[in-house]
Parts: C-alpha cells; structure tokens; sequence
C-alpha cells in the first residue's frame, strides 16, 4: 500500500492539532460549518486517546466506560496536561463526561498551533454567529492535503489495522465517527463500512470505550444543536 510521508513539521504536531487540522476543506480553503460541530470534543478525545496510549490514564470496568489519572510525568503538550490534570485519581469518571466539557478545547489548540506558526487567525464579529468568531488561515495547505491523504488511505485501500501508525489509526476512526467531510464523504463511509469497522474494534482493544462516548457526546450535542466551541 502506498503511504504519503508525514513531513518534518507533521511529526512534531500532537494528535489534538493533526486532528484540529484534518478538519480544515482545501477545497473551500475554510473549516466548513459541518465539520466544526463537535470539534471540541475530537480534540479533546484525541488529547485522552494519546494519554490512555501512553499509560497516563486507564480505563476502567468491564467494558471500560470510566476512566481513571494515572501517575506519572506530565504531557508536554500543555493541551493534554490540562486534560490530564482534570482527570480524578480515586474515583473513576465516565468518558462522556471528559469529553464532553470541551468547550474552550478549540481554543487551547488553535493557539498552539499560531504559536507554531501552522495557523494564522483573524478575529470577527461574534454577535451574529458564534460560528463566525474567528477565520482561520493554513499555513501549509500541503501538509493538510498529505495529512487527510494518508488517513483517507487507511480505509479507502483497506490497510490492515495492525500495520498503521496509532495516531493514523485514531484520526480516521475519529473523522469516521464525527461525520468529517473534510475526510470522508458520507458515501465513502457506507461503501467502506466493513474496513471502518476493523479499524474500530482494533482502536477499542487500544483504548475501551474511548471511541463510544465520542460518538455519543457528538450525537447528543448535534441533535440541540451544540457542540461549538470558541
């Protein structure tokens, strides 16, 4: 299988900014309405599935519905700290509701990332629409093509999960799970349905429940029409 290699400056993001970034339409050269519902809590999930993957956090019961903070050395990413940090150490929290308090998520990592350099961001009139806050412009809209690019090929071409990088792997059973047209198009979601699957049950040996409560925050939120972050 034929695979794009991640650029020097992909490898130094962190999964909330790759997953930040995938949402962005080259086409349209903006972040289209669609894909910014629930943004904030792919981020956040993004930020937890990195942490539960580096032994930081741990679900918890049969079916690991709960989570717990495990001890250990702070993320560098600040992003991820502070998600870290609002995890309990003794009683177990569910999924749902750390991803669910994502509304200042976009915020955090949209500043990493003008920090970086990746974004540039001009502030507008918020009276009219929230949606409307900021606009956004991409550094490298190369790096954007090669990133969607190479998590498209994950299940377009089949890829066996095994063989896929863990952040590749996350981003396209996120994008999948939250409707990303930026990624997938809704047919391309029902005529790949069978590789999506393997891609999530080989993602939820990785990380229990984790993928189940961000497609229940997205869905809960999308039906009062909430979800947008700042």
């Amino acid at each position: 299988m034929h695979r794009t290699e991640k650029s020097r400056t992909e490898q130094n993001r962190t999964l909330p900014e790759l997953l930040y970034l995938l949402c962005y339409t080259v086409e349209k050269g903006k972040f289209v309405t669609t894909d910014l519902q629930g943004r904030g809590q792919l981020l956040r999930a993004g930020a937890l599935a990195r942490l539960t993957l580096d032994g930081l956090v741990a679900p918890q019961g049969s079916k690991g519905r709960k989570v717990v903070r495990r001890a250990g050395t702070m993320p560098a990413d600040p992003f991820t700290a502070d998600v870290w940090r609002g995890i309990p150490t003794d009683k177990p929290k569910s999924w749902l509701s750390q991803i669910h308090d994502a509304y200042t998520a976009e915020q955090a990592v949209r500043e990493q990332l003008v920090a970086s350099g990746a974004v540039t961001v001009t502030d507008k009139n918020r009276l009219l629409s929230p949606l409307a806050g900021h606009q956004v412009a991409i550094k490298d809209l190369q790096e954007i093509t090669e990133l969607q690019d190479r998590v498209r090929s994950v299940v377009l071409l089949g890829a066996d999960p095994s063989t896929v990088a863990v952040h590749d792997l996350t981003m396209a059973v996120f994008a999948a799970e939250l409707e990303v047209s930026s990624v997938f198009s809704g047919k391309e979601r029902r005529t790949h349905k069978q590789a999506l699957k393997t891609l999530a049950d080989h993602f939820d040996g990785l990380v229990p429940g984790l993928r189940a409560a961000l497609r229940d925050s997205y869905l809960s939120s999308r039906a009062v029409g909430g979800g947008w972050g700042k």
